[in-house]
């Protein structure tokens, strides 16, 4: 449940004729059956800066070599790999290096069905990328290569609990056998559906029964990651529970993650055993817990100053070098905090300040690390 930023853009085509113009997006049209959606008044806050762009000539895309199990060569501290940012009111996708140089950008190709892109994640190929969007009520498949928009559920400004409806869709991730997993906080439920037919292969929660108790009922959850084995993580924003589910539905565990107000997006650390979760409050935190005793063993806390986090979303423990990355959506920033010192030793945007041109965001929202392509050797690094 994020939502801010000021900017005009006034486009606001109608339903019909844009799904016209973009034949290639399945599923936008709920067929002979009664239509249950509920349009949804766009505001100039969900607009943002617009379709936007750095103006960077973007250089060549180097071939995929690595995976998550083996990925490419790292740039070491203080950023290991490249990170994919949703720039949610940029809306747009931006690919930052560590050395800070863009390396690669998908901009909105349509307002009226891409905009607020909120959360991204790559397929475990790392061709394409899944993006939630809240306030867009849809969620969607950008392949990386061609940069185009390939699949999107949900029907745009149309909010529900139907056929092809969602109801602030938060979390995206392309399962390893091309299911797609979101969350939709405010039907309260966890849906996996099959981009073949568009059909809803398993949902956990019911859409009108906000409380926890899982996987039947769920108290608003913003946040489903996939974990190694299959397994997926569950955060709930109610009483901030995890938990961990298996594919078939069984809750492995379920605990309050400790000095939590809001979980946002849970994630396994990287040896699978702890749990790494960001309060989407201010002042932010960013605590890694014990799941199986619930107690804590690291926290970032700072309750003012540069250090200090607004409304963080995403809090990542990094590869190879142990240290944490986190989008601290308000503050326009995406930083790395060093794991032993808990100081910010890398910075992407300027603290506070909107914009779309080099070195700035507007309100990022979600990242993802592309360990897939060896962009340091395609940069001469």
């Amino acid at each position: 449940m994020k939502t801010r930023s000021p900017h005009t853009h006034g486009l606001r085509s109608s339903f019909i004729s844009v799904a016209l113009a973009l034949p290639v997006i399945a599923g936008w049209c709920a067929g002979p059956e009664k239509f249950e959606g509920i349009e949804v008044k766009v505001t100039q806050e969900m607009m943002g800066a617009g379709a936007v762009s750095s103006g960077v000539k973007l250089p060549p895309i180097p071939p995929i070599t690595g995976n998550r199990l083996k990925p490419v060569v790292s740039w070491g501290k203080p950023l290991p790999y490249p990170i994919v940012i949703a720039d949610r009111r940029n809306n747009r996708l931006i690919e930052i290096a560590p050395d800070k140089r863009i390396v690669w950008e998908f901009n909105s190709p349509n307002l009226k069905v891409y905009r607020g892109n909120e959360d991204v994640n790559f397929s475990i190929d790392g061709k394409q990328l899944a993006v939630s969007e809240e306030d867009n009520f849809d969620v969607h498949l950008v392949d990386y290569e061609t940069r185009t928009l390939t699949w999107t559920y949900g029907t745009p400004d149309f909010r529900g609990k139907g056929k092809n409806l969602l109801n602030y869709p938060d979390d995206a991730h392309l399962l390893a056998d091309g299911k797609f997993l979101t969350a939709d906080i405010r039907n309260c439920r966890i849906l996996i559906i099959d981009p073949k037919d568009n059909s809803i292969t398993t949902q956990w929660g019911t859409p009108g029964k906000c409380k926890h108790n899982p996987p039947k009922e769920l108290a608003y959850p913003n946040g489903a990651t996939p974990m190694e084995n299959g397994d997926i993580l569950v955060s709930e924003i109610g009483d901030a529970q995890i938990s961990r589910i298996t594919r078939e539905g069984k809750v492995i565990w379920s605990v309050r993650a400790p000095d939590i107000r809001y979980p946002s997006d849970a994630f396994p650390t990287v040896d699978g055993k702890q749990i790494i979760v960001a309060d989407f409050w201010k002042p932010g935190r960013v605590v890694i817990f014990d799941p199986l005793t619930g107690k804590k063993t690291w926290e970032y806390f700072v309750k003012s100053g540069d250090g200090m986090l607004d409304h963080c979303s995403i809090a990542r423990e990094l590869p190879d070098t142990g240290d944490i990355l986190v989008v601290d959506d308000l503050h326009d920033r995406v930083v790395v905090i060093d794991r032993k010192t808990k100081k910010i030793i890398w910075q992407y945007g300027e603290t506070g300040k909107k914009g779309f041109l080099p070195g700035l965001l507007h309100y990022p929202d979600g990242v993802d690390l592309d360990v897939f392509r060896d962009w340091k050797a395609a940069l001469g690094k």
